[in-house]
């Protein structure tokens, strides 16, 4: 078996008295993932165990083989870095976003060099956040979360607000940061070809719980 980048173990997690993870047991490997399903079974609460946005009510989870509780949390966010499904900047420039996020961690923003890594234009640093398109807002997001310098990229429906074309373009993107730079990702996705396009590995999930995994 490949080396593990996530371990889960028997992981249960309730909201609002419905159990949403219903005893999750499954192995990540190294390399990129994909978390499949269909809307409301569990895939985007998955995700967020990862880094610890949140924690089960009960069972574990190591990463590279340490329980993702023994981490610092904030070090843990910056080396596994989540992309949420909807892009949430801040007001201002493009590159007060990217800097801000580097602030917290303590270090330069290398601003041209990440947005070029997210599929952007330098020029887009001095743009107003809020005046760009969905699609840009993604790679903005993405960008942010690459200046941190992660290990691991979450990403949750990176393209579900995106028509085909631009759909295309971010894989491709995503793509060449794999090999460019050695990341690992775990993609939540409901679209069974775009995990064949885009990880080596699935788990499937169907009401809480995993119902395939390859």
């Amino acid at each position: 078996m490949p080396n593990a980048l996530f371990d889960l173990d028997a992981v249960r997690l309730s909201r609002g008295g419905k159990e949403v993870l219903r005893g999750v047991t499954a192995h990540l490997p190294e390399g990129a993932s994909a978390v499949v399903g269909p809307s409301g079974c569990g895939k985007s609460t998955l995700l967020r165990l990862l880094n610890r946005l949140a924690d089960p009510d009960s069972g574990s989870i190591d990463y590279r083989g340490r329980g993702v509780s023994e981490y610092e949390v904030l070090g843990l966010r910056r080396e596994v870095s989540l992309v949420p499904q909807l892009p949430a900047l801040l007001e201002g420039t493009v590159a007060s976003n990217i800097s801000f996020a580097t602030r917290l961690a303590g270090r330069e923003a290398e601003t041209d060099r990440v947005l070029n890594l997210a599929g952007l234009d330098p020029s887009f640093a001095t743009r107003d956040a809020a005046k760009l398109s969905v699609g840009e807002q993604q790679r903005v997001m993405l960008a942010r979360s690459l200046a941190l310098e992660p290990s691991v990229l979450l990403l949750d429906e990176p393209t579900s607000a995106l028509d085909e074309a631009a759909r295309d373009s971010v894989e491709a993107t995503l793509l060449g940061l794999r090999a460019r730079l050695g990341l690992s990702f775990v993609l939540v996705t409901h679209d069974l070809a775009q995990a064949n396009r885009l990880a080596d590995s699935f788990l499937q999930l169907d009401q809480g719980c995993v119902v395939d995994a390859g």
